[in-house]
């Protein structure tokens, strides 16, 4: 991991740019924490919208985060913002876009072809990340992880032990697969769910739901359409963190 940049924000969060390889990243870390304080973490997902572009969601989430004494990463999804295009994605939101566009279903082969080559690519990617953060002497164990493209969520919730929990963004586009691999999940779990979300499949977020196979599992649903989260959603999920991560 090699720092590219940083400064401290006018709240004393201390916000560093970085690279892995030839991975951009982010990490936002509260002003308590230090080597004898180490800060749990919490990383933030996103949609593959490119981190320039996402950048006030997360660092506003961030600083939330940092608020409540926890240390907040974020990388650069494969294909996404200034990593090299990747053809076999491109063609598969532009076929989405097609589909969508001509008010067609959007059949599974789309959702696999869009949303499986992301999974395989991105998860090794944060666990690479993870190894870095958790060697910094200010970070620290437990981690969680918030947000972002819902089938990364799950995929890490499965193969990655050093995450304790989880906040999910229910959202559509989920393959068949995924759905199996969420019955193998078992940590504890806060979903929100918008429940007029004009671009989610309502009732596959709450199969979805019904099938992760956490004994401790929450849906947090709220009236209004994807960008419309009220910010006690937010605030819930903030003492979920606070809950398990301490």
């Amino acid at each position: 991991m090699h720092f590219t940049s940083e400064q401290h924000l006018d709240d004393g969060v201390l916000e560093r740019e970085f690279t892995l390889g030839e991975i951009p990243g982010t990490l936002w870390t509260p002003a308590s924490a230090s080597a004898s304080a180490p800060a749990p973490l919490i990383l933030l997902g996103h949609p593959p919208l490119g981190l320039r572009t996402m950048y006030p969601r997360l660092a506003g989430r961030a600083r939330h985060a940092a608020a409540d004494g926890f240390a907040a990463a974020t990388i650069e999804l494969p294909g996404s913002g200034d990593r090299p295009r990747w053809a076999a994605a491109e063609q598969a939101r532009a076929n989405l876009r097609r589909a969508m566009e001509a008010g067609e279903p959007v059949d599974d082969e789309i959702i696999d072809a869009l949303v499986l080559p992301l999974v395989e690519k991105s998860v090794p990617e944060w666990q690479a990340a993870l190894d870095a953060l958790l060697s910094l002497p200010e970070i620290g164990g437990p981690v969680g992880y918030s947000g972002g493209v819902i089938s990364i969520g799950i995929r890490l919730a499965v193969v990655e032990p050093r995450i304790s929990a989880a906040v999910l963004f229910a959202g559509s586009l989920v393959p068949a697969a995924m759905f199996e691999e969420a019955r193998r999940v078992t940590i504890p779990l806060h979903v929100l769910l918008q429940w007029d979300d004009e671009g989610n499949d309502r009732q596959a977020a709450l199969d979805l739901f019904d099938a992760f196979g956490s004994k401790e599992k929450t849906l947090h649903a709220n009236m209004g359409g994807h960008s419309g989260v009220p910010q006690f959603a937010g605030d819930a999920a903030a003492r979920f963190f606070a809950r398990h991560l301490r």
